[in-house]
């Protein structure tokens, strides 16, 4: 590679790692050379981050943690930011670009402290608390919503929505259109919520559907994630109702999966609302109640705000009360069909384009172009 060297810091989870995998794609077709910082945990990170040169650096999660592992894990970071200053000094990148996380924190504290050109990208529609630490720093601040709360004082003029990247299989499936709703047609619901949230789907949605109105109930056909000791419970519930369902731990062909859905549950992660935006699918999301800073929640309500979904907590997710939300919109095709075209109209197809974009113009030379701002 002859072009400029650029620095992902990454790691933890997908709504970490998808979009610096789908950047790091981006780059390498753009000509960039790339390497990838993250933590010591080992493990493949997947797609093109397998195939990049790695180094692993120390770090460590300070929330929810007890007094002693917080100043263990501060140290740390602190070792790790020394680690990621030296051989950030070896290799002269022209931009790091981190992607939230205890994982990131080290890498990028050096690059700001080194003078480099620094951007972080926020998944949520609230920094996570690597993030927020961070955001007083460094140059660009990259958003996968047009709100993000809490920017600090200062650093408003930073943020550029970019969008959230989305993996190739998710955004090749755009152009597939809404199924055509009547009143004779198949009902397809997709139901998943990873390990955080396919148990109380398990526990909750085959009672909901049970109470639907018959006219309804038997023209559903259901997809639903479960976890794999619930799968038979739940397939005993939906052989007694009548109800076509099809049961797994993870299916291969989400992408075909989203496509033929009329309406969605599920969790309200980073990674979820953009593959239900790029698509364009309605969803009842029901946001996973302990996530940090609750963040789940603004997620939900930033695509609830905008017509693409209706946000239920868990604490209104009864089986009755799901019952009655799934007649009224299934009595209401066009309010679906209307949901399933904001949603999408809510999402940043040029996401990734956008984001490497950004990251060339800030490398010395390129003239701090100005970058794409995803569309609105």
């Amino acid at each position: 590679m002859t072009g400029p060297l650029i620095v992902l810091a990454a790691g933890g989870t997908g709504g970490h790692v998808f979009p610096a995998e789908a950047l790091a794609a981006e780059l390498a077709a753009r000509g960039c050379w790339l390497a990838l910082f993250t933590d010591r945990r080992g493990g493949a990170l997947g797609g093109r981050l397998d195939e990049i040169d790695t180094y692993r650096i120390r770090a460590g999660g300070i929330a929810g943690k007890s007094s002693v592992d917080r100043l263990m894990s501060t140290a740390e970071i602190g070792l790790g930011t020394m680690q990621a200053w030296q051989l950030l000094k070896q290799l002269g990148p022209a931009a790091v670009v981190g992607f939230g996380g205890y994982a990131s924190v080290p890498t990028m504290m050096a690059a700001t402290f080194a003078g480099t050109q620094t951007a972080i990208h926020e998944q949520n529609a609230v920094l996570g608390r690597a993030n927020r630490l961070l955001a007083g720093r460094v140059d660009r601040i990259a958003t996968a919503f047009e709100e993000v709360r809490p920017v600090p004082a200062g650093a408003e003029a930073k943020v550029v929505r970019t969008g959230m990247p989305v993996r190739p299989m998710i955004g090749a499936a755009r152009d597939r259109v809404y199924p055509p709703l009547d009143g004779d047609s198949p009902l397809n619901l997709l139901v998943f919520g990873g390990s955080q949230g396919a148990h109380v789907f398990s526990q909750v949605v085959p009672q909901a559907l049970g109470m639907l109105d018959p006219r309804f109930k038997d023209r559903l056909r259901v997809v639903q994630q479960c976890r794999e000791e619930d799968i038979a419970v739940v397939r005993g519930q939906y052989g007694s109702l009548g109800i076509n369902a099809d049961l797994g731990p993870f299916f291969d062909d989400i992408p075909e999966r989203y496509a033929a859905a009329h309406l969605v549950i599920c969790r309200s992660g980073a990674s979820t609302i953009a593959e239900l935006t790029a698509i364009g699918r309605p969803a009842i999301m029901v946001p996973y109640p302990h996530a940090v800073d609750d963040h789940q929640a603004f997620n939900a309500h930033a695509l609830d705000d905008v017509g693409g979904g209706w946000l239920m907590p868990e604490t209104s997710f009864a089986a009755d009360a799901l019952a009655a939300r799934l007649d009224s919109l299934f009595s209401l095709p066009k309010l679906l069909e209307k949901a399933a075209a904001a949603a999408k109209a809510a999402g940043s197809p040029d996401a990734v384009a956008a984001l490497a974009d950004m990251v060339m113009g800030m490398v010395p030379g390129n003239g701090d172009a100005e970058p794409r701002r995803a569309a609105a």
